[in-house]
């Protein structure tokens, strides 16, 4: 069953002089699947992740999700779509620091009307999957940047997204941070077959993708599998990565 439909998806951002930031993308992404997109900075890659999660026009083409354009919907249909269909995890967080961890988790259930004994349910389902049941009660400040990930993705998942959008969720994390984040992505996706969608220039985060899409001036470059080798997908990764003049900070001897 496919979940995500990007069709000849071009956006051309109007000024003196234009800019085309993407060029006729097209791809699809199945239920379950973890797909991870990269290039170069300036390649497309937010603008993609923006036009796919409803915060953005595109100029041409279409985004199915779920069997619905949602860019053919209302104001109010949009919101409400955005709600419950998509699950969202960003670079900064994006919590409320007026509300506890757990009060930020069921905040999508609460504007939804959900009974307060079957958000309690939910809260408690995921909170114990992702090892955070402990500092429910706390504030954001109180909690380290690995816990707050680990908040964003539970309130991610808690509505039972059709689909996940994950924009460099390890971006502002230290490396062992990184990791217990990209593990926990990696758990969700196989256990509650969650399916997503990551933006990372990352190497180590997208080698835990089943196959990353590279983009390049804003069109569709090319796209590699994971196999059952993952330190020989994360070399390919590299590889494509250079040819495309991606960050040559990063070093092809890390361990995996």
């Amino acid at each position: 069953m496919t979940i995500l439909e990007v069709k000849h998806l071009s956006k051309i951002y109007e000024g003196r002089v234009p800019l085309q930031a993407l060029d006729h993308i097209q791809f699809a992404v199945a239920a379950g699947e973890f797909v991870g997109v990269m290039g170069p900075s300036g390649s497309g890659k937010t603008t993609l992740l923006n036009v796919i999660a409803t915060i953005d026009e595109p100029t041409a083409g279409e985004v199915w999700i779920n069997g619905t354009n949602p860019h053919q919907l209302s104001r109010k249909q949009t919101a409400l779509f955005r709600r419950r269909e998509l699950g969202f995890v960003f670079q900064h967080f994006n919590l409320l620091d007026t509300l506890s961890v757990g009060e930020n988790i069921v905040l999508s259930l609460s504007l939804d009307g959900v009974p307060v004994r079957e958000m309690e349910r939910r809260l408690e389902e995921v909170a114990e999957k992702l090892g955070i049941r402990g500092i429910l009660d706390k504030r954001t400040y109180e909690i380290s940047g690995g816990q707050m990930q680990r908040t964003a993705i539970a309130r991610a998942l808690i509505h039972r997204p059709s689909l996940i959008l994950a924009d460099e969720p390890t971006g502002n994390l230290d490396s062992k941070a990184s990791k217990d984040v990209m593990e926990t992505l990696d758990q969700m996706n196989r256990q509650e077959q969650a399916t997503v969608l990551m933006v990372t220039h990352d190497p180590v985060a997208a080698s835990f993708c089943h196959r990353v899409i590279f983009i390049k001036d804003g069109k569709f470059y090319n796209e590699i599998y994971q196999g059952s080798n993952r330190q020989a997908f994360f070399q390919k990764i590299i590889d494509m990565l250079s040819l495309l003049g991606g960050d040559s900070r990063v070093l092809s001897t890390v361990r995996l």
